[in-house]
């Protein structure tokens, strides 16, 4: 019989379940390094890094994985973030959607940054949430009841304005940890 494949291996030690919240101060250096990894190394859309005025009033949300037999008591290390910051009243933005490459293939990663990024703006008052997708994502923001408003270039890549459906969104409850936690391959 032939052994698994590495790739077979590597997938079955993934974490299975995720939680995604505000970062603290920890985790925003993690994130921070995690952006400039995808967008400035692996993408090349920046040089050097990819702050810019936004992340001076931003929101930072992280994604770890629960630690092996802990059973989401202690978080692992961030593979995701996803920022959120209010352009103009009532008006919020969403930007540098990124998840660690070995992370992608989870599939839960992402949307569930989505999710917490639009629940969490839509909690504080947010009545229209926009953010430019790059265009291999469209589908996915498709698939989270997002619309493209128009298709635009940035950073010469094409991407599309899109806009959430806010009713797929609901804001949390007063009493409501504004967090979430996903398992993958758990219906």
């Amino acid at each position: 019989m032939n052994a698994p494949s590495s790739g077979l291996l590597q997938r079955v030690q993934l974490p299975r379940h995720y939680r995604i919240e505000r970062a603290d101060e920890a985790g925003a250096t993690a994130a921070m390094s995690l952006r400039r990894a995808i967008f400035c190394t692996e993408q090349g859309l920046f040089v050097g890094d990819d702050r810019d005025q936004a992340d001076d009033h931003a929101i930072l949300l992280v994604a770890r994985p629960a630690l092996p037999e802990t059973e989401g008591e202690a978080w692992g290390p961030v593979v995701g973030t996803v920022r959120i910051h209010q352009l103009e009243n009532r008006i919020w933005q969403g930007s540098r959607l990124a998840v660690a490459a070995e992370f992608r293939r989870v599939g839960v990663i992402g949307g569930a940054l989505i999710q917490l990024a639009v629940r969490t703006a839509n909690t504080l008052g947010c009545e229209r949430f926009v953010a430019q997708v790059q265009a291999p994502n469209v589908p996915l923001f498709r698939r989270l009841h997002w619309q493209t408003v128009r298709e635009i270039t940035m950073h010469g890549q094409p991407h599309h304005l899109m806009q959430a459906d806010l009713q797929h969104y609901p804001a949390f409850a007063a009493d409501e940890a504004m967090c979430v936690e996903v398992r993958r391959g758990q219906s």
